[in-house]
């Protein structure tokens, strides 16, 4: 009985081994991976050097009495903007009119002692034709007459002096731009006529405004070598709570020398700024147009993967099995990655999916579609660098 339990286990043991050895037969292999595949993107790109600067005024003034006195009133409203030769500051006059006065009263006698200086001397050249007078007298009465006449000189310049003192009692806007507030108010002492003055207010130009960054020798090497035909390298321009870059400018100016501490040179861009929107002091990012622009294969970064040392796309070929090709990268275009070589306008790239996807095995391709979503329609690909992002700095020559 005992012999007869043993073999029905060993007869139902393999059975059951038969039984799943069937099934398994049944299923076959496992079904291939199914992946997103695309073909690349053909766009025209351009390719953007980017840099970090700040805005700057063309031109700053300090405003300063040239004469000192009492402030009298104050023409302006803080923040306002200001127009050339606009009225700023008036101080009390009373003291340059009396000076003035006098001035002049100096003058009209110096004119009346040329009078009678000149009619001395004829008197004594009548006189000397009749042998009256010497001939030495004569010559003094004559160098009387020209003391005279330097005096009434003198008394002039004096004149223009002191109505220059009165037209200074009248402090006008230098240049046009926006003005600051005002740091004295009237009725205070203030001094004036040297750079040690009182500063009264401030005033910057801002339209256009200067956006200043600083790049690397390499960089500054190829815009001059691109500007030969005499054209300003373009310039796209975002401040920091903005997502596209919107302010368009031209690079006009570049320093006269390349730090050799650093390696960097200053350059300088034109920004137009009509509405003052922008003010002197804020950071931007800036993107200039590195090359013409030209036809390139673009793909989702995400698809680029890494191969040791290598940066590797896969693709699907006609047999529907993975490739590792290996590509040369350009710039970011709008969250697409540029291809420069490697792959064709053709080829099925895996854009979803690499995980599950191995060279050599085959795969379950699902085509889809690359799109792309500018954040900027004016700059197109950003390229990082060659050397300095910086800040603050002067502008750069033109190119092409």
């Amino acid at each position: 009985m005992r012999h007869f339990k043993i073999m029905a286990v060993a007869v139902l043991i393999t059975s059951l081994l038969y039984g799943c050895t069937d099934r398994s037969e049944a299923q076959g292999p496992p079904p291939a991976p199914e992946v997103s595949v695309a073909t690349p993107l053909v766009d025209q790109v351009v390719d953007w050097d980017e840099f970090t600067g700040r805005f700057e005024a063309p031109q700053s003034v300090d405003v300063r009495a040239r004469v000192g006195g009492y402030i009298q009133a104050v023409h302006f409203r803080d923040g306002q903007f200001v127009r050339k030769g606009q009225l700023l500051f008036t101080l009390d006059a009373r003291p340059a009119l009396a000076a003035l006065a006098s001035a002049r009263a100096q003058a009209a006698q110096a004119e009346a002692q040329v009078a009678l200086a000149r009619s001395e001397l004829a008197r004594a050249e009548s006189l000397l034709e009749i042998q009256a007078v010497s001939q030495a007298e004569v010559d003094q009465k004559r160098a009387v007459v020209q003391t005279a006449e330097a005096g009434v000189a003198s008394a002039r310049a004096a004149v223009r002096g002191r109505e220059l003192d009165v037209e200074f009692t009248r402090i006008t806007a230098p240049i046009s731009g926006r003005v600051s507030d005002r740091r004295v108010d009237a009725g205070n002492l203030v001094g004036g006529g040297s750079s040690a003055a009182d500063v009264l207010t401030t005033i910057v130009a801002s339209s256009p405004i200067h956006f200043v960054f600083e790049a690397s020798e390499a960089v500054m090497l190829r815009y001059q070598r691109d500007a030969r035909d005499g054209t300003s390298a373009p310039i796209r321009i975002r401040l920091q709570d903005e997502t596209g870059f919107r302010w368009s400018g031209t690079v006009d100016f570049s320093d006269n020398v390349v730090d050799p501490a650093s390696g960097t040179i200053r350059l300088r861009a034109v920004v137009q700024n009509g509405d003052g929107f922008l003010k002197p002091g804020l950071f931007g990012q800036a993107r200039v147009a590195g090359a013409a622009p030209y036809q390139a294969l673009l793909v989702p970064d995400a698809a680029v993967a890494t191969d040791q040392a290598r940066r590797v796309v896969y693709v699907v070929d006609a047999e529907n099995v993975v490739v590792a090709r290996p590509v040369e990268l350009g710039p970011l275009s709008d969250g697409l990655r540029v291809i420069r070589s490697g792959i064709e306008a053709t080829d099925r790239v895996i854009v979803n999916g690499q995980l599950r996807a191995r060279p050599g095995q085959p795969v379950t391709p699902k085509t889809v579609e690359i799109a792309r979503t500018p954040t900027d329609t004016q700059a197109q690909v950003t390229r990082a660098p060659p050397a300095a992002i910086a800040t603050p700095a002067g502008a750069l020559p033109q190119r092409r």
